[in-house]
């Protein structure tokens, strides 16, 4: 009887399929438990300092993926970081950033480096675990027989901004801020900037719409525009920003409304501060004479500047409890902050019509019970709102006879005139 040689007693080491790297993973206490969680033993660990070494070794064929964890305090790390990203990345090895109050420039700088997936620290149940599900699923293939070989498609028309930027304007400035999820506040804001912009046929007023809702805008899908790199690196640097700057990061739709969309990424909202949408609207008033702005529905610091630079700020809402509710709320912060208030234009969009006199009876207690003044009742335009919104056209352009299009432009011309008899009064 030969006695068995110790080695074949001796498993087979387990590959690493994965490997957290950061500057100190007991920082991520959660991580490590999903980790072992989801992989077992076939993970590792590595620190910034030995990760491009690491990833340079044929031990590093077997990584599936990396999840880079980094805070706050590894900011002054970023050009490190960035380079373990960039050498992932070349390597094929796909990366989850685990971010724990990271700065919204330094976050989106790694999401445009190459990481793939993003979750928040401490982790939200079973996220990474979906995650990392995601990132091992191997891509489809194209089919051959599926993919037939097109001409180049043509480049995109210009789109532009059309006028030098000079700073001889004093716009009118309007934001739109929708009081709850759906009631039509992006839908408004984009077809009363283009009514504006078509008020005036002989010599069109020069508009601007801003779309600041940072995650969720939606001016450039209802305006079929795509969204620049160029408005990320104007609002990532507003401070030394010019006007030039400004007007370069806009669009136009059909030579006539300038646009600033929102951003091609969802960034936080934070990422503007109170001084930066000043300046902001600051160059935006010098070259227009009218600002309309899509606002985030969330209240944020910069809300006040917004609110305190409108000449009308509009709030759209709906006939219902939630609406109600939020008028309430909005109206008690902005009194307790002695804030400008009186400024709020209430819009009550799908409002009854004039032969539903019951419904005209809620909305009359409605107004009586909030202690407002509903200065505006727009009509439900239906499905053409949608069918325009998808083709990424104004309602004008599609839908010219709709019941709402038409009292918007009526809206639009009314600001217009009174603002004429404003500077009138002034001169």
């Amino acid at each position: 009887m030969t006695m068995t040689n110790l080695a074949t007693l001796q498993p087979e080491p387990a590959p690493i399929l994965a490997c957290t790297i950061s500057r100190d993973v007991q920082n991520f206490e959660m991580l490590i438990d999903e980790m072992e969680d989801a992989l077992g033993e076939n993970w590792g660990d590595l620190s910034f300092d030995h990760a491009l070494s690491f990833l340079e070794q044929p031990e590093a064929a077997t990584l599936r993926f990396v999840a880079l964890a980094v805070n706050a305090a590894d900011e002054t790390d970023l050009a490190l970081i960035s380079d373990i990203l960039r050498c992932a990345k070349s390597k094929a090895i796909r990366a989850i950033l685990v971010v724990d109050q990271l700065g919204p420039v330094a976050l989106h700088q790694l999401l445009r480096l190459g990481a793939e997936e993003f979750v928040p620290y401490p982790l939200p149940q079973g996220m990474l675990q979906e995650v990392i599900a995601r990132l091992q699923s191997p891509a489809p293939a194209p089919s051959a027989a599926a993919a037939p070989v097109h001409a180049a498609a043509p480049p995109p028309p210009e789109t532009g901004a059309s006028f030098k930027a000079k700073g001889d304007r004093n716009a009118v400035v309007l934001p739109v801020h929708g009081l709850a999820g759906g009631c039509g506040a992006s839908n408004f804001a984009v077809n009363l900037a283009w009514e504006l912009a078509c008020v005036e046929k002989a010599e069109p007023l020069r508009v601007c719409l801003l779309d600041l809702d940072f995650q969720y805008g939606a001016v450039a899908t209802y305006l079929d525009l795509p969204r620049k790199e160029a408005v990320f690196e104007l609002l990532s640097d507003v401070a030394n920003a010019d006007s030039d700057s400004l007007v370069a990061a806009m669009q136009t739709f059909k030579d006539r409304l300038h646009v600033l969309t929102a951003p091609a990424d969802m960034l936080p909202l934070d990422i503007v501060s109170a001084e930066d949408i000043t300046r902001l609207l600051d160059m935006a008033r010098a070259n227009f004479d009218y600002v309309v702005i899509d606002m985030p529905k969330t209240i944020v610091a910069w809300t006040e500047t917004v609110l305190g630079a409108a000449h009308v700020y509009f709030a759209l809402m709906d006939l219902d409890l939630r609406s109600a509710q939020n008028v309430l709320r909005l109206n008690r912060a902005l009194k307790a902050e002695g804030l400008a208030h009186e400024k709020l234009r209430f819009v009550l969009n799908r409002a009854p019509k004039f032969t539903d006199l019951s419904g005209k009876s809620r909305v009359k207690r409605m107004a009586e019970s909030l202690d407002i003044s509903i200065e505006a009742q727009l009509p439900d335009g239906g499905s053409q709102i949608s069918q325009a919104n998808d083709h990424g056209l104004p309602l004008a352009e599609t839908a010219a006879k709709n019941p709402l299009r038409k009292d918007i432009a009526k809206l639009a011309k009314t600001l217009v005139d009174l603002n004429k008899i404003a500077e009138q009064a002034k001169a």
